[in-house]
């Protein structure tokens, strides 16, 4: 079955929809815990540190979780209404961190819910990329289903760069 046009491009709008939460906390977790609620840039550091160390073995992981997956909405479905609903729990609370805390339990508020919220990413990310072989018959429909997403992203990230860039310029604010 060759994909449509229509199908390509809204896996590729999935993809960005994806992306805007990723931009998201990639953008403004340093500044949100730093700047605003003054946590020690080595700490955060750390954090982000042990946050990708971790992912290294969630990752593989969650794969193994979605091919063993078997349920009557199939191996994908689950996981990804799954993760998207907890990754916004999660971000919400990322972002909303208890004015009464300080020192150590900020830095641990911040740490808990930073790898709780790459958990929950990877528990929608590797479903949604594992996603292109099941929709896809060979290996030249599969590249191009893959660079139309891509395309997608990287667009959606190059307007978000621009966009922010300009936006913290004094001039662009007048």
């Amino acid at each position: 079955m060759k994909l449509t046009v229509k199908e390509k491009v809204s896996y590729g709008l999935g993809a960005v929809g994806k992306d805007m939460v990723y931009m998201l906390s990639a953008s403004y977790i340093l500044y949100y815990y730093q700047d605003l609620l003054g946590v020690n840039a080595i700490a955060m550091g750390m954090i982000l540190m042990a946050a990708r160390v971790f992912d290294a073995f969630n990752d593989p992981i969650m794969g193994v979780l979605v091919a063993k997956t078997k349920t009557k909405w199939g191996k994908f479905r689950p996981w990804l209404f799954i993760g998207t609903i907890l990754n916004a729990i999660i971000l919400f609370f990322m972002f909303s961190a208890p004015p009464s805390l300080n020192g150590k339990g900020l830095v641990a508020y911040a740490a808990v819910f930073y790898i709780l919220w790459g958990v929950t990413y990877t528990m929608m990310d590797i479903p949604y990329w594992s996603m292109v072989p099941a929709f896809t018959e060979g290996g030249k429909e599969r590249e191009s289903f893959n660079i139309g997403a891509f395309l997608c992203r990287s667009r959606f990230r190059t307007y978000y760069c621009y966009y922010s860039y300009f936006r913290s310029k004094s001039w662009w604010r007048r």
